[in-house]
């Protein structure tokens, strides 16, 4: 199996952990560490990041060439959009309605069976394998997917912990390395790269923010 694929499959083990662990079931209702966002309703947002690539997958083999990964974030309206932006209102009100249903004791069966069909699966896809994200309306590669995924994983397991008093999950070098290049290339995108270049070297001329989102 690829490289990435291996990464993807350590990150979702991470989360699956996380999503169990007792101190998010405690907090569900509770607001989380982002803004209008319930313990509960990161919770989900978090497990998606497995359940898409499960629909992904499921849906079969796409047609037509791959966008490039830079394009699919540069296309995406939510990487620059503001909190109060429809996409991201879109995203809270689905995580929220989903967690106030399922239930963490219920998320948790969910997520679990979901990693085994993953950890049985992308093992047998093709090297060059494409999966269409149809709430996109473009496709990528599959292992330039999971990147995206696992970028989300390790944002986001960061988010659920800070949000229930939990230490933030620790992952190799094979997980965060591409993570952090990938961020460090949306914020070259967003800010310029001397405003990157002066965050990381010269805190006395360094942007108030870098954030690639």
């Amino acid at each position: 199996m690829g490289e990435v694929r291996d990464s993807y499959l350590v990150a979702a083990s991470s989360a699956v952990a996380l999503l169990q662990d007792p101190a998010v079931a405690a907090a569900w209702s509770k607001p989380s560490a982002l803004t209008e966002f319930s313990v509960g309703g990161l919770a989900i947002h978090l497990s998606h990041q497995l359940v898409r690539v499960h629909g992904v997958l499921a849906d079969g083999v796409a047609d037509g060439e791959p966008i490039q990964l830079l394009d699919h974030y540069t296309r995406s309206t939510w990487v620059t959009a503001g909190l109060d932006h429809e996409s991201n209102i879109s995203v809270r009100r689905a995580g929220d309605a989903a967690a106030a249903t399922e239930g963490p004791a219920a998320l948790a069966t969910h997520i679990r069976s979901v990693y085994g069909g993953l950890a049985s699966a992308l093992p047998a896809e093709p090297a060059d394998r494409i999966v269409h994200l149809p709430w996109a309306g473009w496709s990528l590669t599959l292992d330039d997917f999971l990147l995206t995924r696992m970028m989300e994983i390790v944002v986001h397991s960061d988010d659920l912990a800070a949000s229930v008093g939990v230490p933030t999950p620790e992952l190799p070098a094979d997980v965060v390395d591409p993570v952090v290049d990938l961020l460090a290339r949306l914020a070259v995108y967003r800010h310029g790269p001397t405003a990157v270049i002066r965050a990381l070297s010269r805190a006395e001329r360094a942007p108030a923010t870098i954030s690639a989102f």
